[in-house]
């Protein structure tokens, strides 16, 4: 059986480091908003240098989502690892759900959502933050599917998966936005032909 790794003191600082400027950067930013707090102000508060902030983060809106620098290896992996007999979508939704819940459910959620909501540079980061993805998880797709990586379809497929957590970060129900999201993906425009306008 495989013993899982030591965390040695350095990662282990690394990462609380990294959590004290994100967890820093969020209070400022709820408190104030995001266009009076400065890069010098976060790693004020956070008792760090600005040159370690930017050891850790890329940029003052990475601060705000702290994301997840294997984001794209898990995705591909959904697709390429998923159990046999499970679709795409269906491991993509499995995923989403898994994911993006947890971030959904966090406490300041409704605060967060304000704050990307009222700042049009969060909002446009937002979308770029997980649409970066597209090119990978699309190949990924593509290969699953015996087509080359230039198949509109897969690269469609990815793009919408990726659009989902900016789609329904204000959903009051997040998990039922999500899944009839992936519901469409899966059966297409199902409006019943009053609703439709016709």
């Amino acid at each position: 059986m495989d013993t899982p790794p030591v965390v040695g003191r350095r990662e282990r600082k690394k990462a609380a480091t990294r959590q004290a400027i994100a967890d820093a950067a969020l209070r400022l930013f709820l408190e104030r908003g995001y266009d009076r707090v400065s890069i010098r102000d976060i790693a004020e508060a956070a008792d760090v240098s600005t040159t370690t902030l930017f050891k850790h983060f890329s940029g003052k809106e990475a601060l705000v989502f702290d994301e997840e620098e294997d984001r794209e290896a898990e995705l591909t992996a959904v697709v390429r690892q998923r159990p046999a007999g499970q679709g795409v979508i269906e491991a993509l939704r499995e995923h989403v759900l898994a994911s993006w819940l947890r971030v959904a459910a966090h406490p300041l959620r409704a605060e967060f959502t304000d704050l990307v909501d009222a700042t049009p540079a969060l909002q446009d980061y937002a979308e770029r933050m997980w649409t970066r993805h597209t090119a990978a998880l699309s190949a990924a797709i593509a290969d699953d599917a015996g087509v080359g990586h230039d198949d509109i379809a897969c690269r469609a497929l990815a793009r919408f998966v990726l659009d989902i957590p900016a789609l329904t970060r204000a959903a009051p129900d997040p998990r039922a936005a999500i899944e009839e999201v992936f519901d469409l993906l899966a059966h297409g425009w199902r409006l019943s032909d009053s609703q439709d306008g016709r």
